[in-house]
């Protein structure tokens, strides 16, 4: 048992990543992103994909020098390397830009794989490299995005995508829906519990102590009470004052135009937005080229780059790896801080020093 202890604490962070799309730019990505060994120093790479398809883009990118161990099993991890998790030895056939169902197939696979060894504490974080929502389509996945799927993996009710940049930090009530669709999904209830999510997040995930929340409102100029529509009075404003009553530090409805227009969005340490694109579009504006996307609510850590599969520049070497490395970073971050703050929460502050948390003496403080 002593030496069993002692293992577990010479290993290192074990970041779970699985391949995405291979028609797209993930292994570029992916090798851009671990061509540095620097990165070995901080913890252990551990990719779920295909030996020869990784391979073929190492060549690709003239990445002569980049080294890899390939392995069967989690178990087997090798610290100050990149494990590669085979998923088989076929030849797969590579076609930049291209959507297949091959492809499609096997990025599901490398998710699947990544999921078990997940729950069983093979690796400690997961980032998923971009799928094509279309291609992944089968009989085990019917979901939208890989948000949904997490979600009932780990049994998650209210999951919430997190849109992160530095301290730019964009929640969605509602996700991959369309747009028709997104009045009649609203409810008080619906909101109040993502405001709830979204608050623990912030307080476990990103170490801040009373993080203010802002909310956005659905229609035009946040309905004027009632002008253009009653939504923002009947649903969002009750659940607001529900969530507040309930200890969040939540405002809003504000009007989304005028929120991002001016620097009204700099003060709050989270947003959350009524529908994808309300939220999406001014974060790509603010941060397409380091954003991440970070799924917050789940009892696991998961974050991806916040673009998709970008076949149009497949396979040409000019994609930036930033993103990518950024939702390597961030996953590592959030897993530190829960692990501080259940380390915290179990061995709570003595008597007296409560005062010097709440003036910023604590290093649980907002860290941004």
């Amino acid at each position: 048992m002593i030496k069993q202890q002692e293992k577990d604490k010479e290993r290192k962070t074990r970041i779970g990543i699985s391949h995405g799309d291979l028609n797209g730019i993930s292994y570029e990505i992916i090798l851009k992103t671990l061509n540095d060994n620097r990165i070995l120093e901080m913890f252990t790479p551990v990719l779920y994909g295909l030996s020869k398809v990784l391979s073929y883009n190492r060549k690709n990118l003239n990445f002569n020098s980049f080294n890899y161990k390939v392995i069967s099993d989690a178990s087997q991890v090798y610290n100050n390397r990149v494990n590669v998790i085979n998923l088989n030895n076929d030849e797969i056939k590579i076609e930049f830009g291209k959507s297949t169902k091959l492809a499609g197939k096997l990025s599901f696979d490398a998710l699947e794989r990544a999921v078990a060894d997940l729950k069983n504490n093979k690796i400690d974080v997961l980032v998923t490299a971009p799928i094509n929502k279309s291609n992944i389509q089968s009989e085990e996945f019917t979901f939208p995005g890989h948000t949904e799927y997490l979600a009932q993996c780990f049994n998650c009710e209210t999951p919430l995508m997190l849109m992160v940049h530095n301290k730019l930090r964009i929640g969605t009530i509602t996700g991959h829906v369309p747009l028709k669709d997104v009045s009649s999904q609203l409810s008080k209830e619906l909101i109040a519990s993502k405001i709830k999510v979204l608050d623990a997040s912030l307080k476990k995930d990103f170490a801040i102590q009373r993080p203010k929340i802002a909310v956005l409102g659905l229609n035009p100029h946040a309905g004027d009470n009632g002008v253009i529509g009653d939504e923002d009075d009947l649903i969002i404003r009750p659940a607001i004052t529900e969530a507040r009553k309930q200890g969040h530090l939540a405002y809003g409805p504000f009007p989304a135009d005028g929120f991002f227009g001016s620097d009204e969005y700099t003060k709050y340490d989270a947003i959350l937005a009524m529908y994808h694109d309300q939220g999406l579009i001014p974060f790509k504006v603010l941060a397409f080229e380091d954003g991440v996307n970070f799924t917050a609510g789940l009892p696991i850590v998961r974050t991806s780059p916040a673009h998709g599969t970008a076949y149009d520049k497949a396979g040409k070497n000019t994609a930036s790896p930033d993103s990518f490395r950024k939702a390597m970073y961030l996953a590592i971050d959030i897993y530190r801080n829960r692990l501080l703050f259940e380390d915290m929460n179990s061995n709570p502050l003595p008597i007296g020093t409560e005062n010097n948390a709440r003036n910023g003496n604590s290093r649980y403080n907002n860290r941004d």
